[in-house]
């Protein structure tokens, strides 16, 4: 690839993208009193460029900008709205909560809870669920149960793999072969080799290594990596998994935030997979904070049977916010009437749309790229074969290459996760949609290599 041309295109785009935007532009500098001048510094990476595009109206498959900009949103909140921006039931009932019932939490249950508890147990088949407002509070408070009933210091997870800012989470595996912190990690508690261990995806011989230490408590881990592009398992990896965590006394934590995609169920339902815990976030809520972690039934009776364990005061998760009226009637709406088993099915048939047109593109031009699918979720990295590991997906990353073609895709009405080249269905999105993004990515090619 010619590094000058691209480096002429990223200019050009940028300064197209400061030219349709002055009053996002002007947003960003006046937002003196905002730390990184954003409400949360991922915002920075809204979209490549010198300052992100604000948001001024957001419905289904569609943002719009305060600049008057309408684009086809593939970000989705990187899967916090896979349900689509504001679906009307969901909306419908936030507004019937806090207006009508009145009060957004009171620290007391309602019936809803136990409705979206029994889906849950449906979908995923753990039968014991508890609510957070995040994922990763929902991870943080599964590591806690699992040192808990085991007695073990430490937690396992993937290279590269994504729960969050869960601190145990932050660690990859170094040049040497073994744990090290992940780079550019901010104000860690400690060494984070003294908590954790990790194992390359798809690695059961690392996996097994560090287990038979004997001081794992569980292993928390995607079905398939997520954030640093889609590593999907290879052939008997999971279930190699599933048996080295019951052979070494060590639970298994499933994190299905991301992975959802694949299904109503996620992964464990599609795989058939049998965790010990399972945690979500993001999507199940429609918008609206929400989290949960479910356990199975064995796990949930060995911790209630514990009198050493405080699980109310001193166990509890997520602040008093947790489990609110608010956020467990946003998730029975969205799972209930948005996110359905009928919902993934066409989400999935775009994506598979999706997908065959970005291989197209790389087809045309022959690029040593490769394209990846997890059900309603696609992406693309700049490797080809798809990296198997999250070391090796991390290193396919260029970042220059990806700002060229967000801002080529955004400056022409298309959105896709800022991080990396996810592009996320959601019940709203249309086969013209699909078309649309094969259309400009193939332009966007055709200027690049062309």
């Amino acid at each position: 690839m010619d590094r000058i041309r691209l480096q002429q295109l990223l200019a050009r785009e940028s300064a197209e993208a400061a030219r349709r935007n002055p009053r996002s532009k002007d947003a960003y500098a006046r937002a003196d009193h905002l730390f990184g001048r954003v409400p949360m510094t991922w915002m920075n990476k809204t979209a490549a460029g010198a300052f992100p595009r604000y948001l001024d109206t957001a419905r289904g498959a569609r943002v719009t900008d305060i600049d008057g900009h309408e684009y086809i949103d593939f970000c989705l909140g990187d899967t916090g709205a896979m349900a689509g921006h504001s679906p009307e039931v969901v909306a419908e009932a936030v507004r019937h909560q806090f207006a009508e019932r009145g009060g957004a939490t009171a620290m007391l249950p309602t019936e809803d809870a136990e409705w979206v508890g029994a889906e849950l147990t449906r979908r995923f088949g753990l039968t014991r669920w508890s609510f957070s407002l995040t994922a990763t509070d929902a991870n943080r408070w599964s590591i806690r149960l699992a040192r808990a009933v085991t007695g073990r210091p430490k937690i396992l997870v993937n290279s590269y793999s994504y729960h969050g800012s869960v601190d145990e989470s932050l660690i990859v595996v170094g040049p040497d072969g073994h744990g090290t912190a992940r780079p550019g990690n901010v104000g860690a508690p400690c060494d984070v080799t003294l908590t954790s261990r990790v194992a390359e995806f798809n690695d059961l011989a690392q996996l097994e290594r560090e287990l038979a230490h004997g001081d794992v408590a569980a292993v928390l881990m995607e079905p398939a990596l997520t954030n640093i592009g889609i590593v999907l398992p290879e052939p008997g990896y999971l279930e190699g998994v599933r048996a080295l965590t019951r052979r070494y006394g060590t639970l298994l934590i499933n994190d299905e935030t991301h992975t959802f995609s694949a299904g109503p169920g996620g992964c464990t339902a599609a795989w058939g997979l049998e965790p010990d815990v399972l945690t979500i976030g993001k999507a199940i809520g429609g918008g609206i904070p929400a989290g949960a972690y479910g356990l199975s039934a064995e796990l949930a009776e060995r911790l209630l049977d514990r009198d050493d364990l405080d699980l109310v005061d001193m166990g509890g998760v997520g602040g008093t916010l947790a489990g609110n009226a608010l956020s467990v009637a946003a998730m029975r709406a969205t799972l209930e009437h948005v996110l359905t088993d009928d919902a993934f099915d066409v989400m999935s048939k775009l994506s598979e749309r999706f997908e065959a047109g970005v291989r197209a593109g790389i087809d045309t031009w022959s690029l040593p790229w490769s394209v990846s699918r997890l059900g309603a979720r696609t992406e693309y990295r700049f490797a080809d074969p798809a990296p198997r590991t999250g070391t090796e997906s991390a290193a396919a990353s260029d970042t220059e290459l990806e700002d060229f073609l967000h801002l080529y895709l955004a400056n022409r009405g298309i959105l896709l996760t800022p991080f990396h080249n996810m592009a996320l269905m959601c019940p709203a999105t249309t086969e013209q949609d699909v078309d649309t993004h094969t259309e400009v990515f193939a332009a966007a090619l055709a200027e690049l290599v062309g």
